[in-house]
């Protein structure tokens, strides 16, 4: 599948973080923890030069475990402090302060020498669309301060949310980049959730999903799907379609609300733990 999606709105979003960036301390970059590389803007990256930089990776609860320790090392080893995250857990999010004081120690050590101890450091929150940079504020400032949802596009603008005297978190929106040169990205991303689902063939994609689970994690897709063996994937969407009562008329299996059921299990953890990437794959 080739997927491309990017909503002239971005490009305004791009331009107000732009302007935006002069303001902060810190870029904080959430990614999502199943596939850090393809949910990573090059943009972001960039925008971020020359400010203290930590990266988040959430979703870590949905993702395989060893594979997300991988990437905690891979991102180290290119001197950006990286830490596993579930943006729901309140209390975990919460414990973010006493991190990003310690990454930009740097910062408050020159402020303590010029005599300035009250200066609150200011962080972006960026990253690509439904990566969960709301949630994250909101359980960050222990309050509904930015809008939530499970789709794509939720923040439309740029806001500031004080969460007391000594972090200040600018929420911006998600954006994507203008072209995926990568064609797996486009496909990891609209497996994720992060691009608009109305642009998909969702059943085509459900289908390319299931072959990806049956090379890589055979025995959660037959755990979930009470499963003996696995066929090739047209008969095993059918199969699936039956086993969860994805029915039309006659008892046809019905391949359309089965891709959906496949494409919601996997988006909300149902299947297992499940990364679309690894951090050796990269070497």
């Amino acid at each position: 599948m080739k997927i491309q999606w990017y909503p002239g709105h971005m490009t305004k979003a791009k331009r107000a973080m732009q302007e935006d960036i002069r303001l902060v301390d810190l870029v904080i970059e959430l990614l999502d923890a199943r596939a850090p590389l393809s949910s990573r803007n090059p943009d972001i990256d960039k925008l971020a030069a020359n400010k203290f930089r930590l990266i988040l990776l959430n979703k870590a609860d949905l993702a395989d475990e060893g594979a997300t320790a991988a990437w905690i090392d891979y991102f180290t080893k290119s001197g950006i402090r990286a830490v596993p995250l579930d943006s729901r857990n309140t209390g975990k999010v919460r414990q973010m302060k006493q991190l990003i004081q310690e990454v930009c120690r740097e910062k408050l050590e020159r402020d303590r020498k010029k005599g300035i101890l009250n200066r609150p450091i200011r962080a972006m929150v960026a990253g690509i669309p439904n990566v969960g940079k709301s949630t994250f504020i909101n359980s960050f400032a222990g309050r509904t301060a930015a809008k939530t949802g499970n789709k794509p596009g939720v923040t439309k603008g740029n806001q500031w949310i004080r969460l007391d005297k000594n972090v200040e978190l600018l929420d911006t929106p998600g954006i994507l980049w203008p072209k995926f040169d990568d064609e797996t990205v486009g496909t990891y991303l609209a497996y994720l959730g992060t691009v608009n689902d109305d642009i998909v063939d969702k059943t085509e994609l459900a289908y390319e999903l299931l072959g990806f689970l049956q090379e890589h994690y055979p025995e959660a897709l037959k755990e979930r799907y009470a499963l003996t063996e696995l066929s090739e994937r047209l008969k095993l969407m059918e199969e699936i379609a039956v086993h969860r009562n994805c029915l039309k008329k006659g008892s046809e299996p019905d391949l359309d609300r089965a891709a959906l059921l496949i494409l919601d299990d996997f988006r909300n953890g149902r299947i297992g733990r499940i990364s679309l990437e690894k951090a050796a794959e990269t070497a």
